[in-house]
């Protein structure tokens, strides 16, 4: 037709189509990530103020540091003065302490007194005081910077009798400033339970929740440290690395206190090798081992047996206790609960077959159709 032509499409090239086909897998790579990381904000957010997470693991961890605290000073209060008071002035740290905690006017309490035998077994018999409340979780804030203080203050006062258990039992205890470790399981939880202290939603409990939380994550990190680097240390050494290094500490005077026992374990070469490569694999895939319930399961058992082989054959209980109550944190709130139910059921039925017969309505009489029946 007159006045009219046919326009003919534009071919488009190869590199066209190449730089288009780039840019789609940019901007598709671009918004998977921009989800992602929203999406892992969004979870560590609701994570992080959705509620306080493992309260009875940290309760547990709580009550057996107290009971920790407790033994160590209840089985050596007969030796006291002479591993760490007057007696121990040969070792002049009296006069030159080797920490530098006893320097401080924090921390220098028990430096302070140590040459009063009176004084310092009255600031001992305190301490012991403070762990008994300590355990029991009354007034827990107030009680904790106490204990807190004059535990550092009397652990520090013998370098030589010290071990690695008083660095983590001494990082937890700062971490627990952070954390509601009386939420339960403690005084102040029935206390609380009668008192709410701040309502739901406010700004001071969600600053709480958030600071309980992250100190959670602190501790899971510094166990993450401590069992990792431990592995890391043991592979590169050649006894580990030959299976047999399980052997050296249990054949020795200092640790093999239970010398029979000793003996039993190490007189069979293939559990010293498992024992030896076991207790790498376990520290090193610990805190993966976390991440699924069976594998996990494994993991808290055989760490469990880890530290309980310690504290037997190597004559460390404070040391093992003090990693097991921090590695309670690691069981999930309803496992807790479910032992504190069964507990419950077994002491009240213990309770009630101890009371007459009368008292539960009658000898051989059924139970009234009300009163509910033992599960």
């Amino acid at each position: 037709m007159s006045g009219e032509h046919t326009q003919t499409p534009q071919r488009v090239t190869p590199l066209a189509r190449a730089l288009v086909f780039l840019g789609s897998l940019i901007s598709g790579a671009w918004l998977a990530f921009a989800n992602a990381i929203g999406g892992a904000v969004e979870f560590f957010e609701r994570w992080l103020f959705s509620g306080k997470k493992a309260l009875y693991g940290i309760a547990v961890t709580r009550i057996v540091f107290g009971v920790t605290a407790f033994g160590l000073l209840a089985s050596n209060f007969g030796t006291r003065l002479y591993t760490f008071g007057s007696g121990s002035a040969w070792n002049g740290e009296i006069a030159e302490p080797v920490s530098e905690f006893p320097r401080s006017w924090v921390f220098s309490s028990f430096h302070a007194v140590a040459a009063n035998d009176v004084a310092f077994t009255l600031l001992y018999l305190l301490l012991m005081l403070l762990a008994v409340l300590f355990v029991l979780g009354w007034r827990f804030r107030i009680v904790l910077p106490l204990f807190f203080v004059g535990w550092v203050s009397f652990i520090e006062m013998n370098d030589m009798v010290g071990d690695q258990g008083d660095n983590m039992f001494r990082i937890a205890l700062i971490l627990l400033f952070f954390t509601d470790a009386a939420a339960r399981w403690s005084l102040d939880a029935r206390r609380r339970a009668r008192h709410e202290w701040f309502p739901e939603g406010s700004s001071p409990r969600q600053l709480g929740t958030a600071l309980h939380n992250l100190a959670l994550v602190a501790l899971t990190a510094q166990v993450a440290f401590v069992y990792a680097s431990g592995a890391l240390y043991k592979a590169q050494g050649a006894p580990w690395a030959q299976g047999y290094a399980v052997y050296n500490p249990l054949q020795t005077a200092r640790f093999g206190t239970w010398p029979v026992l000793s003996d039993l374990i190490t007189a069979w070469g293939p559990a010293v090798a498992i024992g030896t490569w076991g207790s790498i694999i376990l520290q090193a895939a610990f805190l993966l081992a976390l991440l699924s319930r069976p594998t996990r399961l494994i993991a808290l058992i055989g760490i469990l047996g880890f530290h309980v082989m310690i504290g037997v054959l190597m004559g460390l209980p404070w040391f093992s206790l003090t990693m097991i109550a921090i590695d309670a944190i690691f069981i999930r709130d309803r496992s807790w609960q479910r032992l504190e139910r069964g507990v419950r059921r077994r002491w009240r039925a213990a309770a009630g077959a101890g009371e007459p017969a009368q008292a539960r309505g009658g000898s051989g009489a059924a139970a009234p159709a009300t009163e509910p029946a033992a599960v």
